[in-house]
């Protein structure tokens, strides 16, 4: 396995360009399966998430063309059975079953794997599709949907830790070709919901109130081919802006959208990192001082989740205490043991993990568990004296477009380490 061997104490300066939006890309590439016409999409990360779901789209009959970050795809003829080493390898590809029932009224695809950062039911998404008058049967690691026809129904997807993005973006695929209106209330609304809403309506889909908790779908009999430029990746611009502020540098994104980071930028403002527009970019550096902040994950437009082990990493360098609560899911501190070994304070209290930061880190080998963990690994290393060796960075291959080259142009020393 690769690993990151990187060298700290260097400031960031420079220019980044943010990629598309790998949450937003993967639902949008599910729902050209929708149409048997060809659609073009833009900025697509080069991810292996993304190479993923292509290999699982093809598996189904699609027709997949990569031509740099722009997608071509066509599902003339499709199959409603997916490939069962290809799904469970990532949690996203669950999001094809709501095409497959939209378009064929039947779907068999595995259950979904992806990060182990806690429970990540599917139990909402089958709610939504049951509604809408589909029978479902799980057996043998396969999840069995089926229906004679779909019809229009008022649900509500809201759950335990709030509502969910993925069933919310699945069951807005199969509701676009069902018959009469579905509204769905306590629905997800990331910014990655309204782009996969936006892109459907191009394909000719009739949703209205992507962006709040009320979403409004009104079938209609077909859709057709549509070309879409995705997103910027809000979790990558949040994780630059964090390892500029980190690093004591001083970074300009590129193609960020600061209408999807307020969140972020309210807690980096309040630690003492200067947050400014420039024109289409938004420039970031650390300003006289860190300061300690209390920082709790929320569904969108709160904090969010994704970006919880990144500014942890910064926490450990602002002197003082910073607490964080983790309100989305229950195993999403496996970063801490890891942080430690570079010489962070963390204690784990419940759901908060309380810092005690403003010691140095200090270089050391350390194991990434996740996608985002790994983001925030990079990020301790990089302001750490010393050598640190990041292992399993496929991890970060998942979410991150050639992070390490990125990182390269921005003065970090970084390298790449082949594994066996």
């Amino acid at each position: 396995m690769d690993s990151l061997l990187v060298k700290g104490g260097v400031p960031l300066h420079g220019d980044v360009t943010i990629s598309g939006a790998k949450n937003a890309a993967l639902p949008i590439m599910a729902a050209t399966l929708l149409t048997a016409e060809p659609c073009v999409i833009r900025r697509v990360p080069n991810l292996s998430d993304i190479r993923f779901m292509g290999q699982i789209l093809t598996s189904l009959g699609a027709d997949v063309r990569f031509d740099g970050n722009t997608v071509t795809i066509q599902a003339a003829k499709i199959k409603g059975v997916g490939d069962y080493e290809l799904i469970r390898k990532m949690r996203g590809s669950i999001c094809i079953l709501g095409p497959l029932l939209g378009r064929l009224r039947k779907a068999i695809v595995s259950l979904p794997g992806g990060c182990v950062i806690g429970a990540r039911p599917i139990d909402l998404h089958l709610k939504g599709m049951a509604a809408l008058g589909a029978k479902i049967k799980i057996a043998e690691g396969y999840v069995h949907v089926n229906a004679r026809k779909l019809k229009g129904a008022d649900m509500f997807l809201g759950g335990r830790a709030g509502p969910t993005v993925l069933g919310t973006g699945n069951v807005i695929m199969a509701a676009v070709l069902a018959e009469g209106v579905t509204i769905i209330e306590s629905a997800a609304c990331e910014p990655e919901v309204t782009d996969l809403a936006n892109f459907l309506n191009a394909m000719g889909a009739k949703i209205s109130g992507m962006g709040g908790p009320t979403i409004t779908i009104t079938g209609v009999e077909s859709l057709h081919g549509a070309e879409h430029e995705v997103i910027p990746d809000r979790i990558e611009a949040a994780t630059f802006a964090i390892a500029a502020a980190a690093t004591n540098g001083e970074v300009t994104l590129h193609g960020a959208r600061m209408d999807h980071l307020h969140a972020v930028a309210d807690k980096l403002r309040e630690a003492g990192v200067v947050i400014e527009r420039r024109g289409s970019a938004i420039k970031v550096k650390r300003g006289s001082c860190l300061k300690p902040v209390d920082v709790t994950t929320m569904p969108y437009s709160g904090f969010p989740t994704d970006v919880q082990a990144q500014i942890m990493a910064l926490l450990t360098l602002a002197p003082g205490i910073s607490i964080i609560t983790e309100r989305i899911f229950e195993s999403r501190f496996m970063h801490v043991s890891e942080l430690a070994r570079l010489g962070a304070d963390i204690a784990i209290e419940g759901p908060s993990a309380i810092i005690k930061g403003g010691k140095p880190l200090s270089g050391a080998p350390i194991m990434a568990s996740d996608l985002r963990a790994s983001a925030a690994l990079v990020i301790a290393g990089l302001a750490a004296r010393g050598a640190t060796q990041v292992n399993r960075v496929y991890h970060i291959d998942r979410g991150y477009e050639n992070i390490d080259g990125k990182l390269r142009k921005l003065g970090a020393r970084v390298e790449r380490v082949e594994g066996i």
